[in-house]
């Protein structure tokens, strides 16, 4: 056997390449294994079933039956459709020009909402929450110490930091005192659905526009989608007033 032929099948030649391109047409998640000898062989042992099926099918004359010059109209039809549809989408494309000015046009659309930059502790009771604090305000422990030893969230293990957030990702109560506290201080108790909170906003970021060069991906990505489905109702208007008998 050829060293590139894994495998013949009735006189067919199953080779390395349409091996590969078996698996690259597998999902995504399958094809992280295609480095995995028993994957492969896996994926072989299909190939082989495939091209057996297929060989029978012959030897059946089923080629010759209704059926299958049926199923075989069908698929030239939908191959055709495919390759109308690819040509129509690939001929739209979007200029650097249409970008940007769709962003000088459109700017309050990319206004960035304020944000606060915050940390927290939480607690399942008033009293935890309070003698926390007190220890903080005494300078027995800093907030991160504090929030490492007593937190009962995640971030507590990060000194309770919890990032930037806007307006919205918040529960109502934790994000009005949040956004009310002064920097660098702490205030709660906060009760909210999940305990007591002690808040540490580190920075407040106000609302802000979007430069160009954050926002110009998404442009580019939502104008040329609606230019194919432009060009996609173009085309098929175009071909219903050519072909569609009145």
């Amino acid at each position: 056997m050829a060293q590139n032929v894994l495998a013949v099948v009735a006189g067919h030649q199953i080779t390395e390449e349409e091996l590969q391109a078996f698996i690259g047409h597998l999902p995504k998640e399958q094809q992280a294994y295609a480095s995995n000898p028993q994957f492969k062989e896996h994926c072989k042992e299909q190939l082989i079933t495939f091209h057996a099926l297929a060989k029978c099918g012959e030897d059946e004359k089923l080629d010759e039956t209704e059926e299958y010059k049926k199923g075989m109209e069908n698929a030239r039809q939908d191959i055709l459709v495919q390759m109308v549809l690819k040509e129509t989408i690939e001929s739209v494309s979007v200029s650097d020009e249409e970008v940007k000015d769709y962003y000088e046009q459109n700017k309050a659309q990319f206004v960035k909402g304020a944000t606060v930059n915050a940390k927290h502790i939480l607690t399942d009771s008033e009293e935890k929450c309070a003698a926390i604090l007190e220890s903080i305000v005494n300078g027995e422990k800093t907030f991160e110490e504090a929030a490492k030893e007593s937190s009962t969230c995640p971030s507590g293990a990060q000194g309770g930091d919890l990032g930037e957030f806007g307006k919205g990702q918040m529960v109502k109560e934790f994000e009005d005192a949040a956004f009310q506290a002064e920097p660098g201080h702490v205030v709660g108790p906060v009760k909210t659905q999940f305990g007591y909170h002690l808040i540490k906003v580190e920075k407040k970021n106000e609302a802000k526009e979007a430069g160009f060069a954050e926002v110009k991906d998404p442009i580019r990505a939502e104008l040329l989608k609606r230019k194919q489905d432009q060009a996609y109702l173009a085309k098929v208007k175009e071909l219903k007033e050519k072909y569609v008998q009145k």
